[in-house]
């Protein structure tokens, strides 16, 4: 739950509110629960609506340190180009509404299928699976043109 709500959030303090507070949601609303199947989408799904709850409310964007090496520095494997790709990722996921950057980490973070993607989301499958490629090859555009 906490690695979706950061990939959707894009800070920790907000993601481990969120996580803290979908607990709490989940303890109240567990018996309203139809498929005890379904718990782990509905657990997660929870969590992201407390993670865009907040991020809506607190409106913060969080700042990427880059670790600036000097010439002749020992760099410790450090490899500059996986850094930049990083933070072009980063900034691509960024510019996703966070409705789509919770699609994606629910699927790639969590590795929820896309009956339950459709399960947590209240759509049908073959329309999960249509806007997630949709999604793939926007951020497939963004990170060609970076």
């Amino acid at each position: 739950m906490r690695r979706v709500c950061v990939v959707i959030a894009g800070d920790e303090t907000i993601a481990d509110d969120a996580v803290a507070a979908a607990w709490s949601i989940a303890w109240r609303k567990l018996g309203s629960l139809r498929d005890p199947a379904r718990l782990r989408p509905w657990l997660v799904s929870v969590a992201v609506n407390e993670a865009r709850q907040l991020l809506r409310s607190r409106r913060r964007r969080s700042l990427i340190e880059v670790p600036v090496i000097q010439v002749g520095e020992q760099t410790s494997g450090l490899d500059p180009g996986s850094t930049i790709n990083s933070i072009d990722l980063r900034n691509a996921l960024a510019r996703l509404d966070p409705n789509d950057r919770a699609l994606l980490a629910m699927r790639y973070l969590a590795g929820f299928d896309a009956t339950e993607l459709a399960y947590a989301t209240g759509r049908s499958p073959s329309g999960m699976r249509a806007r997630l490629a949709r999604l793939l090859r926007r951020l497939e555009r963004e990170l060609g043109d970076a």
